[in-house]
C-alpha cells in the first residue's frame, strides 16, 4: 500500500529553521508531481509549495525566498526546507503526491498525515 509520511515537524523561534521531510513507502511505480500544504486552525488548508516531476517548482507568495522544495528520487523523498520562519507559518504541514502504483499502475492522490510546525518565542 502506498503512503505518505511526513516528518521534520517541532517547535522553533522566530528566525529560525526547520526541514520537513515525506517520504513514500510501498510498491511505488512511479512519482509524479508533489507537494506541501499547510492548514491553521481555523483556516483552510493552502499550498505552500509544489514541485513537478521534471523538477519545476512553484511557491505561495506568502513563503517565496524563504522555502525551497526539493525532491530525492532515489530516495522517494521530497523536502521542504524553511528558513526565516514567522509566527504566521505555525501550522500543520500536509505532504501530497501523485503516485502509481506497482498492481496497477494507475496514478492516484495521496496526503500524509501531517506533521505540525509552530512558530513561537
Amino acid at each position: 500500500q502506498v503512503q505518505l509520511v511526513e516528518s521534520g515537524g517541532g517547535l522553533v523561534q522566530p528566525g529560525g529553521s526547520l526541514r520537513l521531510s515525506c517520504v513514500a513507502s510501498g510498491s511505488i511505480f512511479s512519482i509524479n508531481a508533489m507537494g506541501w500544504y499547510r492548514q491553521a486552525p481555523g483556516t483552510p488548508r493552502e499550498l505552500v509549495a509544489r514541485i513537478t516531476s521534471d523538477g519545476g517548482t512553484n511557491y505561495a507568495d506568502s513563503v517565496k525566498g524563504r522555502f525551497t522544495i526539493s525532491r530525492d528520487i532515489t530516495k522517494k523523498t521530497m523536502y521542504l526546507q524553511m528558513n526565516t520562519l514567522k509566527p504566521e507559518d505555525t501550522a500543520v504541514y500536509f505532504c501530497d503526491g501523485y503516485l502509481a502504483d506497482m498492481y496497477t499502475r494507475v496514478v492516484r492522490h495521496y496526503w500524509g498525515q501531517g506533521t505540525q510546525v509552530t512558530v513561537s518565542s
